[in-house]
């Protein structure tokens, strides 16, 4: 079972979880298990309890009832910022449902998705690489997955929000080409975690005459700049350190064309407002995570509607349409 299923219960439907009705119900998990799927070997007593233990949760009001969803994010301080900052101001539009929130930041998602199938969860939002082991350790869980940006096979979770690093990636060098144009040039690109798919989609759309020059961060944007003159553009595909490559360029006294970036930060919004960067790609984390939680929600039966996916676009921020907060 990969996520929680109205299970027909002699003619009774229900959306709780086994481990909820156990608890409710005084019986082992393994018990109402039987039950549940009419295993038999089991007193008609014991069928009544869990009978009773459905009954008594679906005169539980959502309001009365907490929803712990887990996000299985990569080991990203800047994501994690904006993770929580985004679920903070959303949460609230969720009421009188409350929602817990658990934040899970690590570098390999499958020893926590392996945990997470023996917690108390009630769904998992989960930003990793499109792995088998990751897809393996998604289809053990029994409660509901909603992926973000990075998608797995419909079988393996109910519903997808968010953008599609890849596109992001090629959406930034199509930018960059349409600046550059005929010019020759090559691009300096800001590497960092969690930045590879956006960087293989940069280099799907660039012009093949145009060479990556790669660095590991901002601190070595000057010494890449002291070996090369030939640099025209600047790609930088993770959130932060954009004000300390303008600074690596002012120190220099070098200029570059184009200037494209990830994140709407304050950083980002103070460069884009004076023009020193051409574009920042941004992603509405608020709604896809609003998105996510609503699918859970809705797994669980705590909200009407159907369970759908919401993949967005990338949104194009230029200095002339910046928003203002």
């Amino acid at each position: 079972m990969r996520h929680q299923k109205p299970i027909i219960l002699y003619g009774v439907k229900h959306p709780y979880r086994i481990r909820e009705i156990a608890t409710r119900a005084g019986l082992s998990p393994a018990t109402v298990d039987r039950v549940l799927h009419q295993r038999g070997g089991v007193r008609d007593s014991t069928v009544r309890q869990v009978h009773e233990a459905i009954a008594e949760l679906d005169r539980s009001p959502p309001a009365g009832r907490t929803f712990a969803i887990d996000l299985v994010l990569p080991a990203s301080r800047q994501l994690g910022t904006d993770a929580r900052a985004a679920l903070d101001a959303e949460l609230p539009c969720l009421a009188p449902i409350a929602v817990r929130p658990r934040f899970h930041f690590i570098a390999d998602p499958v020893p926590i998705l392996d945990r997470l199938a023996r917690s108390d969860s009630h769904g998992v939002v989960v930003l990793a690489p499109p792995t088998p082991e990751v897809a393996d350790a998604v289809s053990r869980l029994e409660m509901p997955v909603v992926t973000l940006n990075v998608d797995l096979p419909v079988g393996k979770r109910i519903a997808h929000v968010g953008v599609d690093d890849f596109e992001a990636g090629a959406t930034a060098a199509y930018l960059v080409e349409q600046w550059l144009h005929d010019r020759a040039g090559d691009v300096l690109v800001i590497d960092g975690p969690d930045a590879e798919r956006r960087t293989a989609g940069f280099r799907s759309v660039l012009a093949p005459a145009r060479r990556l020059r790669v660095v590991a961060g901002p601190d070595q944007v000057r010494a890449t700049l002291a070996g090369t003159h030939t640099i025209r553009a600047v790609y930088a595909p993770r959130t932060g350190g954009s004000a300390e490559v303008v600074t690596a360029f002012e120190a220099e006294d070098r200029r570059y064309d184009v200037f494209v970036a990830h994140g709407l930060d304050e950083e980002n919004l103070t460069l884009l407002r004076t023009q020193r960067l051409s574009a920042v790609l941004h992603q509405d984390l608020r709604t896809d995570l609003r998105h996510a939680c609503r699918a859970i929600l809705r797994a669980q039966g705590a909200l009407p509607g159907p369970i759908r996916s919401h993949p967005a676009p990338v949104q194009v921020i230029t200095p002339f349409n910046a928003p203002n907060f």
